[in-house]
């Protein structure tokens, strides 16, 4: 990453962003569930999220390579619990001298675009990355990644082109007690949101699997016809 992006105006302010989407911090138990999200991805979508084709076995690859202690990986859960929308933050290497930067990087299925989540994903990490003293922001992507570049001058991040890429990068704020609560505040509604949707989704399986259950009696008289 060029380094004038992460020295660069420091005047740029993110927006306030209203988080009603339950966006959840995902772990290393959520793997498999991750390389299902981005595999239900087409060809043009890998393309826009990775910069270039990106055939099953690279996406295996590079989710295996996650490092979750390390990264931070966020998610939003359909009612069935399947990962609808994915950000990955992750974290640069320090430069003395310089600022403290991760770079974003966000997918969405299409059953889950034009609600919201790409903004809910991309607030939730800005606030993150403030609390764990990151300063600067950093996306990097295609320029014809339209989807990207409207979440990024949403957010209010300056954006530069060059060369058929884009670089755009938001100046955060250093944390205080009011964004140390609202993250608290976003994990507890994520975690009740799961919850729900888990005791939803086991209810309907049962329910499914009792009135999918054959007549016992049924059963009996057609085995001994």
């Amino acid at each position: 990453m060029n380094n004038h992006f992460i020295n660069a105006r420091t005047s740029t302010k993110a927006r306030p962003v209203r988080l009603a989407v339950p966006v959840r911090a995902l772990h290393a138990g959520h793997r498999e569930k991750v390389l299902d999200h981005f595999l239900k991805l087409n060809d043009e979508d890998r393309r826009m999220r990775f910069g270039t084709h990106t055939p099953d076995e690279v996406l295996k690859r590079y989710v295996e390579g996650i490092n979750f202690s390390k990264d931070t990986v966020l998610g939003v859960f359909d009612t069935q619990l399947n990962i609808v929308g994915i950000a990955h933050l992750a974290y640069l290497p320090a430069i003395k001298g310089h600022s403290t930067a991760a770079e974003f990087g966000v997918s969405v299925l299409p059953e889950g675009r034009a609600q919201g989540l790409g903004t809910a994903l991309l607030g939730r990490a800005a606030i993150h990355s403030r609390n764990t003293h990151i300063d600067t922001l950093f996306v990097h992507c295609l320029a014809n990644n339209r989807a990207m570049m409207h979440l990024a001058r949403k957010a209010g991040m300056q954006v530069e082109y060059a060369y058929g890429d884009a670089d755009a990068y938001l100046k955060l704020s250093p944390a205080n007690p009011g964004t140390i609560v609202e993250e608290a505040a976003n994990e507890q509604w994520a975690d009740f949101d799961y919850a729900l949707k888990a005791n939803l989704k086991r209810s309907n399986e049962a329910w499914s699997w009792f009135l999918g259950r054959p007549n016992a009696f049924t059963t009996k008289l057609f085995a001994t016809n």
